[in-house]
């Protein structure tokens, strides 16, 4: 498949192609603090602008790599319960699965990080089936620098090209037990980043002196000016 051809294809049955909130690409769901924050900021250190993460290329293309899946309704919370309406059409491939989300025993992550004693992990139900190309697989993970989310998805890699007649679920840990309020649909659960089958080897070498002048160089420049990143090293993504 030629390169600017790649696709992940996202498929539901028909019944719920009017209901549910598409994927979309994750560049269209950046959050509303990083839309509103400034770009710039006064160090009072340097007594002088500095940019803030807003200008950050590496900041930015991590969060905006891939595609997010979103809630499919709002899921209320009221004193740790979580309660939802959701009233899905039944189809021959979704006749057992009607709810947004379920939950795991807390023994499943026994040991983990994400154990806490008498709280059950959640389960986000994804009604999507996903394709990706020959020789990809899609990294799932929990929405890129989004610890604002009152939950954290745990991250897994599925051979999307193989596995792509059953849908994939994606458990979290509702790490905010003190959240209250509404967890409003179409907040993103995951984030979808294909990824493509290698085999690599890692190798430590010293330093020349060419190389050492080198980093000296660039180091001087990224001081002295602005966008040395984004002008001269960036690759287009898109």
């Amino acid at each position: 498949m030629p390169q600017d051809e790649l696709s992940l294809i996202f498929r539901c049955p028909p019944e719920l192609v009017s209901v549910l909130p598409r994927p979309i690409p994750a560049i269209q769901g950046l959050p509303g603090w990083f839309k509103e924050m400034p770009a710039t900021f006064f160090d009072p250190v340097s007594s002088a602008e500095d940019q803030t993460v807003k200008r950050c290329p590496p900041f930015i293309d991590a969060m905006t790599a891939g595609f997010l899946i979103p809630l499919p309704c709002d899921i209320s919370v009221e004193n740790g319960m979580l309660s939802w309406d959701l009233d899905l059409p039944v189809s021959s491939a979704n006749i057992h699965l009607r709810s947004p989300m379920s939950f795991h025993h807390e023994s499943q992550v026994s040991g983990t990080p994400f154990h806490q004693p008498g709280r059950m992990p959640v389960k986000f139900h994804n009604f999507w089936t996903i394709e990706a190309p020959e020789g990809f697989s899609v990294l799932f993970t929990h929405p890129v620098n989004r610890s604002d989310l009152p939950f954290t998805t745990l991250t897994g890699i599925v051979d999307c090209d193989r596995y792509i007649d059953n849908r994939i679920h994606f458990p979290a840990h509702w790490h905010d037990a003190s959240f209250k309020g509404v967890l409003p649909k179409g907040t993103p659960i995951v984030q979808c980043i294909p990824v493509k089958r290698e085999s690599w080897t890692a190798k430590v070498e010293s330093l020349t002196d060419d190389g050492a002048a080198r980093i000296r160089d660039l180091a001087l420049a990224l001081t002295s000016e602005t966008g040395v990143y984004r002008r001269d090293f960036r690759a287009s993504k898109r």
